[in-house]
């Protein structure tokens, strides 16, 4: 029997779209375990230590955003979040409770599947750079600019004096963008380097939306907006 590339959980209130998605990520090699409503999906976290949640954000019980809450404080996992609107402020919330990627119904399973691929890249990436650290008794010193301060051993942050919290996803995004201060980097580039994967101008709004998030969390001044571009983080 083939060892499964990873243990999803798949948090879905709507049968039929809970089975397709968990029918297609099992099709890709994964385990699949699935939960209906917001305590369910807790306790399927706590129980099976998924390597990934799918979450969709209008549960009972209490909602995705609740969920998201929780497991992040217990154990934090990647999620992608799927939410059937694609207002800017439900985007914003869930990227601020710890989401690390969102798709908006409807959606491909095509898409679904390459943005799982992309966050499961992007934690074994991870772990194989403080595996590699280890290994050769090294330590990379943390990255500064313009007051921000970025541990990448210990994925830790300070915005001055302040410790903030950022997901996965936005400790890549100030990463790439800490490694090249002053420099605007075009969203597709961030796209690709950051998520892992190609897209056209739907996608680069997930981009958009990330930087929302970062500013907000390390101070709107930090990050310089090229309209039509991309984005630098001000060496200043």
């Amino acid at each position: 029997m083939q060892t499964p590339r990873a243990t999803v959980l798949v948090v879905e209130d709507e049968p039929l779209i809970n089975e397709a998605v968990g029918d297609r990520l099992r099709a890709e090699g994964h385990a699949v375990v699935s939960a209906y409503d917001g305590p369910g999906a807790v306790a399927a976290h706590a129980e099976h230590r998924p390597d990934l949640v799918v979450l969709d954000v209008m549960l009972p019980g209490f909602d995705g955003l609740e969920v998201c809450r929780r497991i992040q404080a217990a154990r934090p996992v990647p999620v992608l979040m799927l939410t059937a609107r694609d207002d800017e402020a439900d985007v914003l919330t869930g990227l601020g409770v710890g989401a690390d990627d969102y798709l908006t119904k409807p959606f491909g399973m095509r898409e679904l599947v390459a943005r799982v691929a992309a966050l499961l890249r992007r934690v074994e990436r991870a772990a194989e750079l403080v595996a590699g650290r280890a290994g050769d008794g090294t330590t990379a010193g943390p990255l500064e600019v313009g007051g921000l301060r970025l541990d990448l051993a210990a994925h830790r942050v300070w915005a001055g004096e302040r410790e903030v919290h950022l997901t996965p996803t936005e400790f890549d995004l100030a990463v790439a963008l800490a490694e090249r201060p002053g420099e605007v980097l075009r969203r597709d580039r961030l796209l690709a380097q950051v998520w892992g994967w190609d897209g056209g101008e739907g996608a680069t709004r997930t981009v958009d939306s990330h930087v929302r998030s970062l500013r907000a969390k390390i101070g709107a001044e930090r990050v310089r907006t090229v309209h039509g571009v991309g984005y630098a983080l001000e060496p200043r």
